[in-house]
């Protein structure tokens, strides 16, 4: 037999199937040299001089023009905003390992040598949610670990060559955490002001893991802090029940729509897992393509989930073996790279990005997710297209700071 049915444990195929998962028998795990962000500096097909200059852009050689939002604040605002990510990040640099992206967080405390006595394993995982929302996480999930999402391998960052993705023996679970990203800042997508949306976050989310991953290490168990590094965070967000996959390659959530990111700690705390849920946001999904026809570079997919073949092509960039929606990496990356920074239109535009609040907007979400079924969902499509909300201009955004 293939991968995955010889090797899956049964407990883990029963989750796929209430996650909506479809893996086929020819499922690789992905290959961290093949991201899109990797493949720029070692895979002649995507590295330009744009792309070069893209990641120069967020240290001290930012591309400041004319046009609003990417002025010498704008870039000067989203530069400071990642600033504590890159800390984590380059503190390991010069041994290849970019803490956060390319490899997981280095612990930073040790495990006692003792073990804390605990309760039954729903109490300890309702624990562990309140201390994450402590700390500052919006959301919490936890599911079981399912190495058939961890990469393949990582590169090297000195000379971009892979090497081993490796985590400790005995590691039973992942705490999956969702950081929410700023409304407002958000609104203004596409530009280097909205980047600092993206770097706050991450920069809260390298506290907020390594804070929650040392006091289970202080209580005397594993803990490895994980942000974008060692696994695909985006199925281990579905399994732990934080919502469903979209057409814009995002996790959509009940709350915060698509506008979350993610990190997550691989630990052998007993805990209790949450399960897949169905939201109604990936069928709303199945019939709006919003963001597929707000790429600027027709990047996103018009049809229903496949197995890469609309727009992919043979991407190395795409994971194959997996039914679901698949953006053409290689366009959207090219777009990012003569921006000078993330665009991320697609979660502006999403429909489920907005904070709604009054009553028309609670009959809307109730409609949007099937609350009358596939007619209300149409309803709500049509709302939500008269109801489209026009881009904030950059330097609105400053204006309403400074009143």
């Amino acid at each position: 037999m293939s991968y995955p049915a010889n090797r899956t444990p049964e407990h883990l195929l029963d989750s796929d199937r209430a996650a909506g998962f479809e893996v086929r028998e020819d499922f690789k795990r992905f290959s961290q040299m093949n991201d899109i962000f990797t493949r720029a500096f070692w895979d002649e097909r995507v590295k330009t001089k744009d792309t070069d200059a893209f990641f120069a852009s967020y240290r001290m050689e930012a591309a400041p023009r004319r046009g609003d939002g990417f002025t010498q604040k704008d870039f000067a605002l989203r530069n400071a905003a990642w600033l504590i990510s890159d800390i984590v990040s380059e503190r390991s640099a010069a041994e290849g390992l970019r803490e956060g992206f390319q490899g997981a967080i280095r612990d930073d405390t040790p495990i006692a040598p003792d073990k804390a006595e605990l309760g039954n394993p729903e109490d300890e995982a309702a624990e562990i949610k309140a201390v994450a929302r402590l700390f500052g996480a919006d959301l919490v999930g936890i599911t079981h670990i399912d190495e058939r999402w961890h990469y393949a391998d990582r590169p090297d960052v000195r000379v971009m060559e892979p090497v081993a993705n490796e985590l400790p023996e005995g590691l039973s679970h992942v705490i999956v955490m969702g950081h929410a990203m700023d409304a407002d800042l958000v609104e203004t997508y596409p530009s280097a002001l909205a980047g600092a949306a993206t770097g706050r976050e991450y920069s809260h989310e390298a506290a907020i893991v390594m804070q929650v991953a040392a006091y289970i290490r202080n209580l005397g168990y594993q803990a490895v802090a994980s942000m974008n590094d060692t696994a695909l965070v985006i199925p281990y967000a579905v399994k732990a029940g934080l919502g469903e996959y979209g057409r814009n390659q995002m996790v959509l959530t009940p709350d915060f729509g698509p506008r979350v990111r993610f990190s997550k700690i691989f630990t052998d705390l007993p805990l209790a897992v949450d399960a897949p849920v169905d939201l109604g946001l990936k069928a709303y999904c199945e019939r709006c393509d919003v963001c597929a026809r707000a790429c600027p570079v027709k990047a996103l997919p018009f049809g229903l989930p496949d197995f890469g073949e609309e727009v992919t092509g043979t991407s190395p960039s795409t994971q194959r073996g997996v039914k679901k929606w698949s953006s053409d990496a290689e366009a959207c990356f090219s777009y990012w790279a003569k921006l000078k920074s993330d665009c991320a239109i697609c979660m502006r535009v999403c429909p489920f990005t907005t904070p709604r609040k009054g009553a028309l907007d609670r009959l809307w979400v109730w409609l949007a997710r099937g609350g009358w079924g596939e007619t209300g969902r149409g309803w709500a499509r049509t709302l939500a297209a008269r109801r489209l909300k026009p881009r904030t201009k950059p330097r609105d955004w400053w204006a309403a700071r400074g009143r």
